[in-house]
């Protein structure tokens, strides 16, 4: 499944669905969870080493930082575009004008 997963971000990618920009974080997961998967035995390690009980609780946490971590990201893209927004808005507002003061020019 995992592997499957990894296929298909590099299929949506190659169909320009999804961008470069936005596959770094899934491309990271899913060769995370190939990882996980062959070397189960880091799993482990990484259980105790954060001191859960088990296993799924780890994952679990691990999730729960992805979610985190897309938000974040999100967040960060949603600020962006609103600032360019505005801006767009604010400059079709100054070429509106513009080109309303060249057209009542005599």
């Amino acid at each position: 499944m995992a592997l499957l997963f990894l296929l298909l971000i590099f299929d949506l990618v190659r169909r320009r669905r999804l961008k470069i920009e936005y596959s770094w974080l899934w491309i990271a997961t899913g060769c995370s969870i190939v990882v996980l998967i062959w070397r189960y035995d880091w799993l482990v390690w990484l259980t105790s080493a954060i001191g859960a009980v088990t296993s799924t609780s780890t994952l679990f946490l691990l999730a729960l930082f992805f979610l985190a971590v897309v938000n974040l990201h999100y967040s960060v893209r949603i600020s962006e575009m609103s600032t360019r927004i505005k801006d767009l808005a604010q400059e079709t507002a100054l070429l509106q004008n513009e080109v309303k003061r060249l057209k009542s020019a005599p």
